[in-house]
């Protein structure tokens, strides 16, 4: 009696291959971060980055184009939790109430998002080094153009407005992604780079949209705007 076993489900085969790739990519992806904020991005080359991981520049560049691309790999990932968590926001929230509830959650589920491709510290180490290198915040500031515009796009199809027709959208955007960057400089400025720091600076400059944009700043001292005899 001959002993016939079927052949791998050519599914199954594509998943090991699938997960074979991620596992590499990850590991570049790491390793890349690791020697990024350990000797500084301008310093590192590709060479250093495939050594530690035993592979080839070849392979490296079937997953990333450049060294740019592979700095930025986890912020694109930690900005698609952040799009995900503001179109799941409840429709009776403002924009601005919206973004804000949007951006804390992602810090708050950030380690979870994060688990299976590096360790939150790691990516914050990184997101400071961004901070903190001209290159890679010039990069960073150009990126953001786009990512204001399609955080316009969002808002503007949550309340069902023309993008295009009304500023309303992209004037609200401007004005939180503004508040998000100082935060991210006054954070990379600072000595706790915890994600728990960050959320609390987020937390608190959000705040003061509001009183920053209608209140009146001015202090006068005692007896201003009395004429001397």
């Amino acid at each position: 009696m001959t002993d016939e076993r079927p052949a791998p489900a050519a599914p199954v085969v594509a998943g090991l291959r699938e997960r074979k790739k991620r596992r590499t990519r990850d590991a570049l992806l790491r390793a890349a971060l690791l020697l990024f904020v350990s000797q500084g991005y301008e310093h590192t080359t590709v060479d250093e980055i495939t050594d530690t991981v035993h592979v080839s520049q070849r392979t490296f560049f079937r997953y990333f184009a450049n060294k740019e691309e592979v700095a930025f790999a986890v912020q694109d990932l930690v900005e698609s939790h952040f799009f995900a968590e503001l179109q799941a926001r409840p429709a009776a929230e403002g924009p601005l109430e919206a973004m804000r509830g949007a951006v804390l959650a992602t810090w708050d589920h950030l380690e979870q998002a994060l688990s299976d491709v590096v360790p939150v510290d790691l990516y914050m180490r990184s997101y400071r080094l961004i901070e903190s290198t001209p290159a890679l915040l010039a990069v960073h500031l150009r990126r953001c153009t786009g990512l204001e515009e399609r955080i316009s796009r969002l808002i503007a199809a949550r309340e069902g407005l023309d993008v295009d027709g009304d500023p309303r959208p992209r004037v609200a955007v401007a004005a939180f992604s503004g508040v998000m960057r100082v935060t991210g400089r006054l954070w990379g400025q600072g000595e706790d780079t915890s994600v728990a720091a960050i959320r609390r600076m987020t937390e608190a400059c959000l705040d003061q949209i509001g009183p920053a944009l209608a209140g009146n700043w001015r202090r006068t001292s005692a007896g201003a705007g009395v004429a001397n005899d």
